[in-house]
């Protein structure tokens, strides 16, 4: 299963914010990931709504990781983005196998599976350990000596 853009881009999102201990904007998490901003501001929203981010809006404004957004689960984040669509379309063009398709089962089976995996990860521990200052150096200037 791949993930679309969008979601991809949410959990690289959560996962900067989570490991930030002051507010990031819009601009800054673009230029760290390398995203577009228009982008980036899209899933913030998609994100505000629900409840991995706060952002706060005027001069000293900003986004920042929500208090309890570490019990989050990846997949609550990826259901949110992803929907509930399967991995195949048996319906557009309509298979002629729809009625005794064995297929279809186990990749229903598959996804459920993929998403259980998924469930089992809090967004807040994405950035423990290693990873969380190796999270904040994203987008930095390279320092040469």
């Amino acid at each position: 299963m791949k993930l679309n853009r969008s979601t991809d881009m949410a959990l690289r999102i959560a996962m900067v914010t989570a490991a930030a201990e002051v507010r990031t904007t819009v601009d800054e998490l673009a230029t760290q990931l390398s995203l577009p901003r228009s982008h980036v501001a899209k899933v913030v929203q998609r994100l505000q709504r629900l409840g991995v981010l706060v952002t706060i809006r005027g001069r000293s404004g900003g986004v920042a990781f929500a208090e309890h957004a570490g019990e989050l689960t990846v997949g609550q984040v990826v259901r949110a983005f992803e929907g509930d669509d399967e991995v195949v379309s048996c319906e557009q063009p309509l298979c002629p196998l729809a009625g005794d398709c064995r297929l279809r089962g186990q990749l229903r089976r598959a996804q459920a599976a993929f998403l259980a995996v998924l469930d089992d990860v809090r967004l807040g521990e994405l950035a423990h350990g290693s990873a969380g200052p190796l999270l904040l150096t994203l987008g930095a200037p390279e320092v040469h000596s």
